[in-house]
């Protein structure tokens, strides 16, 4: 029972904990931190169910080193069953984990406070007593002691309440099914739940704060969708007795999968769909789509160890993709997906990368395990294994891995195992290369008549770093109109196609690259493009862009592939050649830059005289994102002042379109005014929607004024942006061409402060500003600075960023030595 005084940001609890003694035993260690545990009592029961014996108090050891609770009795404890009884107290923090707690201000100005949590994945330990290890599942009864005006909510149903002395109610919720500590929860205060809607038996709600049940219906539309695609595709029932839904101001990570009781940061949660772009909702059905793929794969099967938490969250990834494409066909998620795979490729082909799966052994090492590697990666290698397999054994497989394994831990293997009995395929010799090595290969190819004979090596950005990588890849290429496939190891041999370029990874399910002869990709025509898939030639982009950043490919002979493109009618093709451009205007030499602007606007002006700036009647949701995605691109990176001046007035006139807004939010930020900074900040405190705050949060890091962007920098450590918003804005201030050295200069002068202020998760993710500060001399005081203070919750991500840095800064200095403009010409 835990009873929480929001006024005084404390709590007091008591836990009663059923136990088993497999051996004699002098002593009992638990898991806990900042509580002040003031009892501890054991006694054995009399009989099952029955009241206990005379039991003994045991002495208490609270080691803050190791985050062990150490109880000690008189006289060694004989093997059997007990119970351990506890009381204590601690602090409801403002540091986002543990129990916390997070605050909001109503429509009246007035502010309110409640009291969540957050334990993922070691801060269960925050709150109570606990074995605080995936392993250690147990069934959890839940009480919670509240004002009885106050809403409060746990993982499972409400089961009864009873009214105390001093007015508050005691809240009794039904018992959990045996879980892990990291997915208990509880959530108390000032907060309004929706009527509950019926999926197949199970009562969904979503919890807000007042005044924001209108945008709670897009929520449970996805939810709602999503709990039957889950039920079916994996052939099991939902897990628990009802799913809550619960918005909250103040959240470290984007959502956490509690089972019942999901939380999530309001901007990934509530919207309005009129009010809000594609990718923006695309966004909200995705995070809740993962969340709920957990409560089969992560909730009810339960990886053994940190070191195996890719098996939760790239499955989530994965599902939440296919569950997405499910809810809006027309979104074409799969093909978004690439962008994910983009960025997955971008660490992996670090010298810094890792493996997917690899030893973790204290909280700081599982921390940074949250990464693009555990995430993306992970679920790309997924998805290249189901189109290898195909899709209905690869699901047959999932589905008896759940059943096999339900209520139970696993380790990798097990799901591996699983696959292999349905399948009869050697997933386990497969897949364990690409989980157990980092990195990742590009296949190269040389035609001899009809036969083509595939290689392969390690791709990485700098290839004077060693590598030693080797994989069994699942090869899946389009040879007219059928996919002929094999497993290249050293070498394999395939038919060879009419094409002008081998499709050697049809249709982008593979996680590997392919290099194409430079000669060919510089000289590709529109019309050669036309026979790809929309992935395919979305991949056909992306591998040329990393082969630039890795110098086997000119700045020049890039360009000269992205004209190929200039008839391109896909959104996220479209997105990877204009992000591209985007780093390219960034690193290139002030003295040219003009030229590159009028070259970026010569390509995009065809498709931008095509789409205009009014949507028409039939469009869909991909093509208004398109004509976003293009006129940002033409007033950002292109520097379109004819743009600049309609975004202007579009944001003076109003527009139906969230579309075009948030284009024009972003391309007037770039060129904006002292008073247009004010009107923006404005707009980010009175935001209707978590959206619309977001859109304008992120638009103030990029106004080209030093006074203004330092004084938004300076803001990002006041109550003025939330602490979980903090470090975002910081990374994209850092992004700031002409003073991003001024906006190190600050995060290194408040770095004790930063580093008190914010999640600890989100520090190294701030650090990926650092990418962009790419003049030799600040990139060597960044290392030096970095070096002599280390991030140990996220090692590996800080050393990815800071080699990431060092292959722009690469880049700038081709940039100047090649001067690729003028180009030849392709447009005939």
């Amino acid at each position: 029972m835990l009873e929480p005084d929001i006024a005084a940001a404390s709590f007091t609890g008591t836990a009663s904990i059923e136990i088993e003694l497999t051996d004699r035993v002098d002593r009992i260690v638990l898991n806990a931190i900042e509580l002040d545990v003031t009892s501890a009592f054991f006694s054995r029961p009399t009989s099952a169910g029955g009241p206990k014996s005379p039991g003994r108090d045991l002495s208490i050891e609270l080691d803050a080193t190791t985050e062990r609770l150490i109880l000690t009795p008189d006289a060694p404890l004989e093997p059997g069953p007990a119970v351990l009884d506890l009381t204590f107290a601690g602090t409801l923090n403002d540091k986002l984990k543990g129990f916390y707690r997070s605050t909001f201000t109503d429509d009246d100005g007035a502010e309110h406070t409640i009291a969540t949590t957050q334990f993922q994945s070691t801060d269960a330990r925050r709150a109570f007593p606990c074995w605080d290890e995936p392993a250690f599942k147990a069934t959890f009864g839940i009480s919670l002691v509240v004002d009885p005006a106050h809403l409060a909510v746990s993982n499972t149903s409400e089961m009864g309440r009873d009214t105390r002395a001093d007015g508050r109610v005691a809240v009794h919720f039904a018992d959990t099914i045996p879980m892990s500590t990291y997915l208990v929860a509880f959530v108390v205060g000032p907060l309004e739940a929706t009527e509950p809607v019926d999926v197949d038996g199970v009562p969904l709600r979503v919890v807000h704060r007042p005044g924001q049940g209108h945008l709670t219906g897009f929520a449970i539309d996805v939810a709602a969708k999503a709990l039957g695609y889950f039920t079916e595709y994996y052939g099991l029932a939902y897990p628990g007795d009802k799913v809550d839904l619960i918005a909250i101001p103040d959240f470290a990570f984007g959502a956490m999968e509690n089972l019942g009781c999901v939380t999530f940061r309001e901007v990934l949660l509530l919207a309005d769909p009129a009010a809000t772009t594609q990718p923006e909702l695309q966004r909200v059905a995705d995070v809740i789509n993962h969340e709920l793929a957990h409560m089969w794969f992560g909730d009810l099967v339960t990886m053994r160890w940190w070191n195996g938490i890719w098996l939760n969250e790239a499955f989530a990834t994965f599902m939440e993709t296919k569950a997405t494409d499910n809810f809006a066909p027309e979104w074409q998620r799969w093909v978004d997906f690439g962008l994910s795979r983009s960025m997955a490729f971008d660490v992996d082909a670090l010298e810094a990368t890792r493996p997917i799966e690899y030893h973790v052994e204290s909280p700081a090492d599982a921390e940074g395990m949250f990464d693009v590697l555990t995430y993306e990666k992970g679920a790309s290698v997924v998805r290249m294994l189901e189109q290898y397999l195909g899709e209905a054994p690869f699901r047959d497989g999932i589905a008896h891995y759940l059943q096999l394994h339900q209520l139970d831990n696993t380790e990798t293997h097990d799901l591996w195992d699983a696959l292999e009995a349905t399948t009869g395929e050697p997933v386990r010799d497969l897949m364990e290369g690409w989980i157990f090595q980092g990195g990742f290969p590009v296949v190269s190819y040389e035609q001899d008549g009809d036969r083509l004979t595939l290689r392969q090596q390690q791709f990485r950005y700098d290839d004077s770093a060693p590598t030693s990588g080797h994989w069994l890849i699942p090869i899946r290429a389009r040879v007219g109109d059928r996919i002929e496939k094999g497993l290249l190891d050293d070498t394999l041999t395939l038919p060879a196609s009419d094409a002008i370029l081998p499709s050697l990874n049809a249709d982008s399910a593979g996680f590997y690259r392919v290099r194409h002869p430079a000669e060919t990709l510089t000289t590709l025509q529109p019309a050669d493009l036309g026979a790809l898939p929309v992935l395919e030639r979305y991949t056909l982009i992306d591998d040329a862009w990393a082969l630039t950043l890795a110098g086997s490919l000119p700045v020049g002979g890039l360009l000269a592939l992205t004209h190929a493109f200039r008839t391109e009618t896909d959104e996220s093709v479209w997105q990877r050649i204009t992000g591209a451009l985007a780093t390219l205007h960034h690193l290139w030499p002030s003295a040219t830059r003009p030229d590159f602007e009028a070259e970026v606007r010569t390509l995009l002006q065809p498709t931008l005289d095509r789409v205009g700036w009014q949507a028409g009647a039939e469009e869909s949701d991909r093509d208004r994102q398109l004509r976003a995605t293009l006129l940002t691109a033409a007033g950002i990176t292109a520097n379109h002042a004819t743009i600049q001046d309609q975004a202007r007035t579009v944001l003076a006139d109003g527009t139906d379109d969230p579309a075009v807004n948030n284009a024009a939010v972003h391309i007037v930020a770039s060129v904006g005014t002292a008073e247009e900074f004010a009107d923006y900040w404005s707009h980010y405190q009175d935001a209707g929607t978590p959206q619309e705050e977001r859109r304008y949060l992120a638009a103030l890091a990029r106004f080209p004024g030093r006074t203004e962007l330092l004084e938004f920098t300076r803001r990002c450590l006041t109550d003025d942006i939330r602490s979980q918003d903090g470090p975002y804005s910081l990374a994209q201030s850092l992004g700031s061409r002409d003073h991003g050295a001024e906006v190190w200069a600050f995060v290194t002068e408040h770095w004790t402060e930063i580093n008190e202020r914010f999640p600890s998760n989100s520090i190294a993710r701030m650090l990926s500003g650092i990418r962009s500060l790419t003049t030799p001399d600040l990139a060597e005081s960044v290392g030096r600075f970095l070096t002599d203070h280390p991030v140990p919750q996220g090692a590996k991500i800080v050393a990815q960023h800071r080699e990431r840095q060092l292959i722009n800064v690469a880049l700038a200095a081709r940039l100047a030595e090649e001067q690729p403009l003028p180009r030849n010409d392709t447009t005939n």
